[in-house]
Formats: C-alpha cells, sequence, structure tokens
C-alpha cells in the first residue's frame, strides 16, 4: 500500500487510543495467567478487542488493506479478517445478554427480533453451510503451533442455536483473531514506543 495517506487531527486522537487499548489486550492474552482469570473477565478483554477492531476497520488505510487481501492472500482471509470479526462484535454488542464466550448463541429468531436482513442476518445467510476453514498459528514465546478451524453454521434458521464456541473456541479463536487484527492493523503503524 502506498503510504500517502496521513490521518487527521481527530483521526490521529482516536487511532492512539484505539492502538494503544488493542495493543494492551494483544499482550495480556498471550500470556498464560490470562487463562486462569474469570470467564467473564476473558470475555470481557474479547468483547473490547473485537469492539476497537470493528471500529478501526472504518478507517480508509485499513479499508484498503483489507481489499489487497483479497486479492493477495488465501481464500477466505479477508473475510475473516474484516466480515466474521465484525459479525463477533456485532454479536457482542447487540446480544450483551452472556457472561463468557462458552454461552454466547443466537438463532435467526433472535437476530431478526426487530428486523431482517441486518449485519448479522447477511453474514449467516451468506456463510452458513460454507465449508470449514483451517488456520494455524505459531506462538514464539511457547515455541507452539496451534491448529483450529472456523466453523461456519451448517444451518441458518428459527430452530436452531449457533454457538459462538462452534465456529471459534475461546482460546485458540481468540488468539487466532487477535493475531489475524494484529498484521492488518500492524501495516498502519510506524514505530512503536514503549510506555
Amino acid at each position: 500500500m502506498e503510504n500517502n495517506y496521513r490521518p487527521n487531527k481527530p483521526e490521529s486522537e482516536f487511532l492512539i487510543l484505539a492502538y494503544n487499548k488493542f495493543y494492551d489486550i494483544y499482550e495480556e492474552v498471550f500470556i498464560d495467567d490470562f487463562w486462569h482469570k474469570a470467564p467473564y473477565y476473558r470475555f470481557s478483554k474479547a468483547k473490547d478487542a473485537f469492539s476497537i477492531y470493528a471500529e478501526l476497520l472504518n478507517y480508509e488505510p485499513i479499508k484498503i488493506v483489507i481489499e489487497e487481501i483479497k486479492e493477495m492472500r488465501p481464500p477466505m482471509e479477508a473475510e475473516i479478517q474484516s466480515e466474521l470479526f465484525k459479525f463477533i462484535r456485532n454479536i457482542f454488542s447487540h446480544f450483551p445478554f452472556f457472561n463468557c464466550w462458552n454461552e454466547v448463541w443466537i438463532s435467526k429468531s433472535i437476530i431478526n427480533w426487530y428486523k431482517e436482513g441486518l449485519t448479522i442476518d447477511r453474514f449467516l445467510t451468506k456463510y452458513a453451510g460454507k465449508d470449514e476453514v483451517s488456520y494455524r498459528f505459531w506462538e514464539p514465546q511457547k515455541r507452539k503451533m496451534t491448529y483450529l478451524s472456523v466453523a461456519f453454521p451448517k444451518k441458518y434458521d428459527v430452530n436452531t442455536k449457533i454457538y459462538l464456541k462452534d465456529i471459534l473456541t475461546e482460546i485458540g479463536g481468540i488468539k487466532f483473531s487477535l493475531i489475524l487484527m494484529s498484521q492488518v492493523l500492524n501495516t498502519q503503524v510506524l514505530k512503536i514506543e514503549e510506555k
């Protein structure tokens, strides 16, 4: 991506706050102690990371990066980094009824209680029944490779509960999501200063 875009003052203020908080969460998630904390605490941090990332997807240079990923990376990577992560964020935002990752569920009737055809409904209509996508990620500090799959729901109807844990597992799914998010966000970072 050609780097001739400079953020204006409001964008800079937002970007500094968003990036700092995102990276704080990222660092915490990759410390083993994080996974021994209460499920609600872990869930709150994950919700914050997805919310921050979804907001950052509105920043024009990041939109351009996502478009480039669609052209240059393996199939579904850009869709995961944009549509799936925004879908998860929207579940958290519109259905704040759950206390941990493994409790989160939705169904067509719950999603469309107010109106059909909104973002969550569109995502599931588009991706239900699609093949799962397999990934792996490396944790250098642990010298460990983790394998996981993004499993789209087999069906999307009023009688089927769709659990988030069946789409992405909590530990692997959150780590994987934050790694992919950081890869996109890092394209806009010129330097990182220690606090």
